[in-house]
């Protein structure tokens, strides 16, 4: 079976984690942040290995290990019975990160829809990155040249990711709001694609 799936997208520094955690606190959602899997992965595994070989230069992991990282986390994560699939909702957040994973991805989600957190002001993308990489005690995050890159990396290879699925899918919610009105707009979005989504389940 396919998981019924809700992307969060935008750039780093939009809010994707703080809406994806809001939503996760929700009986029957279950969010997935891709940063977190990676994170939490055993350094001495096969993957962990890869992981820390591409991080510790700066680099994003290469797809194929990225979706193999992340079909573990889900499978244990049902074993666990953390995420349980015939009645949760998933909600990704920084996976897909371009077309060729969404491509890989395809048989395994059902994306019900893509929750654009559209932020247009680079000087305020800059200072959110800045002020979490200070909170979370990643001095190097907080350097102007890696948040440039990260942002110049997010436009070349993930923005293309919105036309992979389209418009029929995708749903703007301005980020540049407080992250109360953000959360606001992402609910009713989430309340109204899973209403119907439920209702096709029950016929």
């Amino acid at each position: 079976m396919k998981y019924r799936t809700l992307l969060l997208f935008g750039a780093p520094g939009a809010g994707k984690g703080t809406q994806g955690r809001i939503l996760g606190c929700i009986p029957h959602f279950f969010h997935c942040a891709c940063g977190d899997v990676f994170r939490a992965t055993k350094p001495n595994s096969r993957l962990g290995r890869i992981f820390l070989e591409y991080s510790s230069r700066g680099q994003l992991v290469p797809d194929e290990p990225t979706v193999e990282l992340w079909r573990e986390f889900i499978r244990n994560s049902e074993r666990t019975g953390r995420f349980q699939p015939e009645q949760d909702t998933l909600v990704l957040d920084g996976i897909p990160r371009n077309v060729h994973q969404a491509e890989m991805l395809s048989d395994t989600l059902e994306v019900l829809a893509m929750i654009y957190l559209h932020c247009p002001d680079f000087d305020a993308l800059v200072e959110r990155l800045q002020k979490r990489a200070l909170k979370e005690n990643r001095l190097d995050d907080a350097n102007i040249e890696v948040i440039r890159d990260r942002l110049e990396t997010y436009e070349r290879e993930s923005k293309p990711v919105l036309e992979f699925y389209g418009r029929k899918l995708l749903h703007r919610v301005d980020a540049t709001q407080t992250p109360l009105k953000v959360c606001r707009d992402v609910l009713r979005i989430v309340d109204k694609v899973t209403s119907g989504s439920a209702r096709v389940r029950r016929a």
